[in-house]
């Protein structure tokens, strides 16, 4: 087996673009870490505007993506009732470092 001495693979690495989504204030959406998964699609989050709610996993979410402790995701708060919300976004790896670098995540 011949190893590739090849540099194009390095660089298409560095060169791919990360796409992320950032949270819509005009919407309500805040920065949530999930620290501890409750069960029955429920789990407890850690936001960013300081605020500790229990998430609910909406059934579009929920055989899509696998949402486990430490992971950083977009919650909207209920209206009616500030200590609850809505999970809509999971972020990646990839993501969740670009928000570190651009200064999104203050502090895990």
């Amino acid at each position: 087996m011949k190893l590739s001495t090849n540099n194009n693979d390095f660089e298409n690495q560095e060169s791919n673009v990360t796409r992320v989504r950032i949270p819509r204030k005009d919407q309500g959406e805040v920065l949530a870490i999930v620290e501890n998964m409750l069960g029955a699609n429920r789990v407890k989050l850690r936001c960013m505007d300081g605020v500790v709610r229990m998430g609910r996993i909406p059934g579009s979410m929920k055989k899509k993506t696998w949402i486990r402790e430490e992971d950083i995701v977009i919650a909207v708060p209920w209206d009616f009732q500030d200590t609850k919300a809505d999970v809509i976004w999971k972020y990646t790896r990839p993501q969740v470092n670009w928000l570190e670098r651009k200064g999104y995540l203050k502090s895990r």
